[in-house]
């Protein structure tokens, strides 16, 4: 058999079956004889194409329930043999085998079967652990030069295309060829990663509320992977001079509706600044959506430039947007604005004319959102979440990329054991102030460090974020605050170094101070506290968010 005088053969086998039968009327036409495996093969046959199957090509049937069929010398010798190369195309006609010039081929579902969550060694998701169809992809890869490799049906047309004009495959450009195999890579490596992840949960398991520090480490992946596919092309980025795209995680579990997959329901499209910002407005109002408010069981979370400006935990979303807007009005100006349920008319209409970037909730009524969407360009986005509530903020591992790999570490709300929380003075906090020192540290480990935060019940009243000086956050908090200091509750993601930090809190009117405690200047600071009657409780939990 000759390399030059055969037909040229194209090997389709693939799950997503979008597109193939079109494909493969394209290439007969173009004169391919068309080689096929499993369903494939019946689904051309029975559109009326002639295909060969691979188990006439290999001479070998498919074996344990089609689990081996194209791992043979038959498939990847024609898939991987250099046709510039005289011994290679020898070889390749001394064993009769034709090249194969084109190849389609996507894997099997791993990532959807495992948002199904059935157990590890169910077959439901072991078996989508695809093995050939993977080797097919990288050998076509590999031998670009001569294979054209097709992993996403989008680009079958492109192909056609390019062979019509070309006249014949081996005439298709390099930079397509080049291209293509690019993104089988990324084809296989993003399913690679998404099974590495997904057995690392399920055999590893990652790091729970009830764990140790030194647990938790146990559970850190030892190889960080990430299988994430673009979704779209942002304008720019931070600045109009940087590139940017946002990018979905394939492993997000069904049912668990997230920022990048938020449904835009109007407005101008999302940003990079947006996206930022909008995730650390989402963090927040899903840290502040549990059941340890019940009497205030409406969140509303306004945040600007990364910072919150002001939250509230009331009785009613109106009431919750309202307090958390008087909590420093003049930053809400272009925010960013999150509910924790469906936003109401009348929440709606007390937001009125304010200039907000983008507002995010579960849903929005009708009214609200015909209301809302008076304002030309504000972006509505529909976070989809069970019981129409925003779900609680779950812990995950978060990565920060420095020069030349990652941090990584644990992320979760802060979980403080108030039962072993020390009253450090001689004054006693109130049940009522203990309430709000729960709400206060919620937020306080939303905001950029040195973080310090003032409260009222449960609504904030002065934010003091992202000092180089925490009496400087004091002094910021304080001065938002005014007159609504007085009595207030005052939250410090970490110690107070100096006694100078308490003495503006309690000269603005703090009347109780929850802090991490465990500085060596401690009783200093206690002692002041003692003397301007001020209750202090230490946590032993620090809140830093650099």
């Amino acid at each position: 058999m000759s390399t030059v005088q055969t037909p040229p053969r194209a090997l389709l086998s693939v799950w997503n079956k979008t597109g193939i039968v079109d494909f493969a009327r394209g290439l007969a036409d173009l004169g391919f004889e068309l080689v096929s495996t499993g369903g494939t093969a019946r689904t051309l046959t029975e559109a009326g194409l002639d295909v060969l199957h691979v188990s006439d090509l290999t001479e070998h049937p498919e074996i344990f329930d089609g689990r081996v069929k194209s791992l043979h010398p038959a498939i990847h010798g024609p898939l991987l043999a250099r046709l510039h190369q005289k011994d290679d195309a020898a070889e390749l006609d001394r064993l009769g085998y034709a090249p194969i010039r084109v190849v389609a081929c996507n894997l099997y579902p791993f990532a959807a079967a495992a948002k199904q969550d059935p157990p590890l060694d169910d077959p439901a998701l072991l078996e989508m652990i695809d093995i050939g169809g993977p080797t097919m992809v990288r050998a076509s890869a590999k031998n670009h030069q001569h294979v054209l490799i097709a992993t996403n049906p989008e680009r079958y047309d492109a192909i056609l295309n390019a062979l019509r004009q070309a006249g014949s495959p081996e005439h298709v450009s390099i930079d397509m060829r080049r291209t293509l195999a690019l993104e089988a890579f990324q084809h296989t490596a993003s399913y690679d990663a998404t099974i590495a992840n997904e057995l690392h949960n399920r055999i590893v398991g990652n790091p729970t509320h009830q764990e140790s520090m030194e647990s938790q480490r146990d559970h850190l992946p030892t190889t960080m992977l990430s299988a994430s596919e673009q979704t779209q092309l942002l304008r720019y980025g931070e600045n109009s001079h940087q590139a940017a795209g946002l990018y979905v995680d394939v492993t997000a579990k069904e049912g668990h509706s997230t920022l990048v997959t938020a449904r835009v329901e109007a407005g101008k499209a999302m940003s990079y600044n947006n996206y930022s910002d909008a995730d650390a407005t989402l963090r927040l109002c899903r840290s502040l959506s549990t059941d340890e408010w019940p009497e205030s069981p409406h969140a509303c979370v306004i945040v600007k430039h990364n910072n919150p400006c002001g939250a509230a935990l009331a009785a009613t979303q109106q009431e919750a947007f309202e307090q958390a807007l008087a909590s420093d009005p003049e930053s809400a100006f272009g925010s960013i604005i999150c509910f924790n349920e469906i936003v109401q008319f009348e929440t709606a209409d007390a937001i009125g004319d304010l200039f907000v970037e983008v507002m995010m909730a579960p849903g929005y009524t009708t009214e609200a959102k015909e209301r809302l969407m008076v304002k030309k360009n504000r972006r509505l986005l529909t976070i989809e979440s069970p019981n129409n509530r925003l779900a609680p903020l779950e812990r995950e591992l978060v990565r920060k990329p420095v020069e030349g790999g990652l941090l990584v570490q644990t992320e979760e709300p802060p979980i403080i054991d108030w039962s072993k929380a020390e009253t450090v003075t001689k004054i006693e906090p109130t049940p009522e102030q203990i309430a709000s020192m729960k709400f206060a540290v919620r937020v306080c480990e939303q905001v950029k460090s040195n973080a310090i935060v003032m409260v009222q019940g449960t609504a904030t009243v002065g934010i003091g974020p992202g000092q180089t000086s925490r009496v400087e956050a004091v002094r910021i908090a304080a001065r938002r605050a005014g007159t609504r200091a007085q009595g207030s509750i005052l939250a410090s993601d970490a110690f107070f170094p100096f006694k100078d930090g308490l003495e503006q809190a309690a000269d603005a009117g703090a009347t109780s101070i929850v802090q991490p405690g465990g500085s060596i200047r401690d009783q200093e600071v206690i002692d002041e506290a003692d003397a301007r009657k001020i209750s202090m409780v230490f946590t032993g939990h620090r809140l830093f968010r650099h």
